[in-house]
């Protein structure tokens, strides 16, 4: 960390508000950086300006917190259903530490390694296997320093808690955040208890990220809260939802939505839905408040713009946006100078365009989860066969 730099605890502690950056594999998947299906961060290292790129711009949007592009970036995930890399997992994850200690340097922001859920726990490996995947990324962020560790996107406590057990050996600030909603994790473990677990594994942060739109990951995260409160602990809360409307969604989240992944641009959240969202964080007693999947350096512009009055300043990128829409006094058109104005912004119901579409979707309901011969991960390349039997079941 840099010289007068406070860590993450610290800024917390003080009542501070953190704001993380945004979704870096749905963001750089549309620009053509990154494999849906894999969804593997190798881009640090094959295309280092693209991922700087996006930091810079999250940065200039006024996050905080700079996580390091390593998501999926276990070796059992990059080696998953044949894909084909021409990097390691250390080299791909030391590329995306020297990425974001740059950019974090250029302001005042903190680096963030992060692991996440991997192929091998869904293949029922044993807790020795699984913590020596894990292990394996940590020894990156040891030497590269990092400021602090996020475990994030854990569908299953047990794994995450084994995550928690690892990165504590470090002696960092740990964040864990659990990608459920309010019913819980995929076991049926409820928030409540998943954040006790995390909070007595280790974690001094706690929270909620992906697989759900802000205010249903607000929601859990308040259920954390009131769980560690009246089992006597103490932590911090964090919330990095998804920039889509889910409220069609069960525990899966948005991945069993027909839309996932490629046609879920009907649901993004605009920017002044990200303001009722950062209000709402805050009010709950979340003070670090980012975004994941489908965030993108507008979306973290309009928190940090809602949280101004509590950080004391605006963000860099406020320079090019007017407040509440002010920049359209300056339009040429009188009736979208009329729209310069809150109220108009903050009661829009935006319409889709699109005659025939439906408000909400029927949701895949396979309910398979850990165990599952479907779930069972491998090197190999799925073969036609394997892909003809989960197209006859997708059909039922």
């Amino acid at each position: 960390m840099a010289p007068g730099k406070k860590g993450i605890l610290e800024r917390l502690d003080a009542g501070e508000v953190v704001i993380g950056d945004g979704g870096f594999v749905f963001a750089l998947e549309k620009r053509g950086y990154v494999k849906a299906g894999p969804w593997t961060p190798e881009a640090a290292a094959e295309h280092p300006e693209a991922v700087r790129q996006l930091h810079r711009e999250f940065l200039r949007a006024g996050a905080n917190v700079m996580q390091t592009f390593t998501f999926y970036a276990s070796d059992d995930k990059l080696e998953n259903r044949g894909n084909k890399l021409t990097f390691t997992g250390a080299q791909i994850n030391e590329a995306a530490c020297d990425l974001a200690r740059e950019v974090a340097n250029e302001g005042d922001a903190l680096v963030a390694g992060g692991v996440c859920q991997t192929p091998s726990y869904l293949s029922c490996k044993s807790e020795t296997d699984v913590k020596a995947i894990l292990k394996k990324q940590l020894d990156v962020f040891v030497k590269k320093n990092v400021d602090f560790l996020i475990a994030e996107y854990f569908e299953h406590v047990e794994e995450a808690v084994w995550a928690v057990e690892v990165l504590k050996k470090t002696g960092k600030p740990i964040a864990a955040c659990m990608c459920i909603g309010p019913e819980g994790d995929m076991h049926g473990v409820s928030p409540a208890e998943c954040a006790v677990r995390l909070v007595k594994a280790g974690a001094q942060i706690v929270g909620i990220n992906c697989h759900f739109d802000p205010m249903t990951c607000v929601k859990a995260v308040k259920m954390m809260k009131e769980g560690v409160e009246k089992a006597g602990l103490k932590a911090h809360y964090m919330v990095q939802p998804l920039a889509y409307h889910t409220p069609d969604c069960s525990c899966q989240g948005f991945i069993d939505l027909p839309e996932f992944p490629f046609g879920l641009e009907p649901r993004i959240l605009s920017r002044w839905d990200m303001h009722k969202y950062a209000r709402e964080a805050y009010n709950a007693g979340i003070h670090f408040i980012g975004g994941c999947c489908g965030f993108e350096p507008y979306h973290i512009r309009a928190v940090a713009e809602e949280l101004a009055p509590e950080r004391g300043f605006l963000p860099a990128a406020s320079e090019k946006h007017g407040n509440w829409g002010a920049g359209l006094e300056m339009h040429t058109k009188p009736w979208v100078r009329a729209r310069a104005r809150r109220d108009y912004w903050e009661n829009l119901k935006p319409a889709s365009g699109r005659p025939q579409c439906p408000s909400m979707s029927v949701p895949d309901g396979w309910g398979v989860t850990k165990g599952d011969d479907a779930l069972m991960q491998q090197k190999e390349a799925t073969s036609e066969d394997q892909l003809k039997k989960l197209f006859d079941r997708s059909k039922n």
